[in-house]
């Protein structure tokens, strides 16, 4: 770390003083306090429950802003992890590249706004411009595309929704379909019955499910046929009415398969359609039905698309500059 000034360039205290909320807040061995000292590059100290920031003015004024935020959350949260100091820092960088008038990482369009997306398990909080963009998409149009690279939420976002929408009974089932394609592996005789074989490709579907409403109530839903998790052969020749229908992982469809997926849609319906162009496991020389689709219904009025990007991924800080680094060598081949 650079050589730092002696007298602090920002400074905030923590109100009302409590011991226990401040060890939260720092958590285990000062976990959460080192890593922004390390991605901010400034100097943080303490006296009592006053924070004292050294460093360069603009990443000192936003570790105060961001510790007095996670401070807040030590109100009803005792615990305060990694990934939540991780998360606040990624969206104060979003304000400020809204902000940004030389070089914005993303474009502010005017998106109010709105309450947290509500699941029987808790609440789910769109991060960034592009996630709440999304979520209203989906809480406005009838298809919509989320694409973007990994951990940018576009399957839990749509999981929530979805959620939401059959808490509600704004609709009566939700299909959770994708396709069964391996991810350049060869996994070859799968034993056990048709569940067994296809439930490892459904596993994020399921992983989410489980975290927005419980096992048991997955499994009740799941027993009552109202949550419905299937490979998207079986897709064909039905039509899919007062359903909430997300497809994940579409870049691994083909040309054939999304328009058939897309053709299920029927009345009172909502369907999601999820994909990251870069991670494409189709074999060599079969193109990507995702990439057809963008192509194809660009000028289609009533569907949405929202592109995401590597600064929108909510995952471990290194997600992002490998994304970042995979991007850039890409363009250079």
């Amino acid at each position: 770390m650079e050589h730092l000034s002696h007298q602090p360039a920002a400074s905030a205290t923590l109100e009302p003083s409590n011991s226990t909320r401040l060890a939260a807040l720092c958590g285990q061995l000062d976990e959460n306090i080192r890593l922004i000292e390390t991605r901010l590059n400034v100097h943080i100290r303490f006296r009592e429950t006053m924070i004292l920031v050294f460093g360069k003015a603009e990443p000192s004024c936003l570790a105060t802003k961001v510790l007095c935020q996670l401070y807040k959350q030590t109100e009803y949260s005792s615990d305060i992890s990694l990934n939540d100091v991780h998360l606040q820092l990624h969206q104060y960088a979003l304000e400020q590249s809204m902000n940004d008038p030389i070089n914005p990482i993303v474009k502010k369009d005017n998106v109010d706004s709105f309450s947290v997306v509500r699941t029987k398990k808790g609440n789910v909080k769109p991060r960034g411009l592009n996630q709440q963009k999304y979520v209203r998409s989906m809480q406005t149009y009838d298809v919509n595309f989320g694409i973007g690279p990994a951990g940018t939420g576009k399957t839990f976002l749509a999981v929530a929704c979805a959620v939401e929408a059959i808490l509600r009974k704004d609709v009566e089932k939700l299909v959770l379909v994708r396709p069964a394609v391996e991810a350049g592996e060869r996994l070859g005789f799968l034993p056990g019955d048709l569940a067994q074989k296809v439930d490892p490709y459904l596993r994020p579907l399921y992983d989410a499910l489980h975290e927005m409403m419980g096992f048991d109530t997955v499994t009740k839903l799941q027993e009552r046929n109202i949550i419905e998790i299937a490979p998207l052969a079986y897709m064909r020749g039905r039509t899919l009415n007062n359903a909430f229908i997300i497809l994940d992982e579409s870049q691994n469809t083909t040309r054939e398969q999304m328009k058939m997926f897309l053709t299920r849609i029927g009345f009172g319906s909502t369907a999601v359609i999820t994909g990251d162009m870069t991670q494409i496991d189709l074999p060599r020389g079969v193109p990507s039905g995702l990439i057809h689709a963008c192509e194809v219904l660009k000028n289609v009025k009533d569907i949405s698309f929202t592109h995401f990007v590597g600064f929108d991924v909510v995952r471990h800080p290194l997600v992002q500059s490998i994304i970042s680094a995979y991007e850039q060598y890409e363009k250079a081949e």
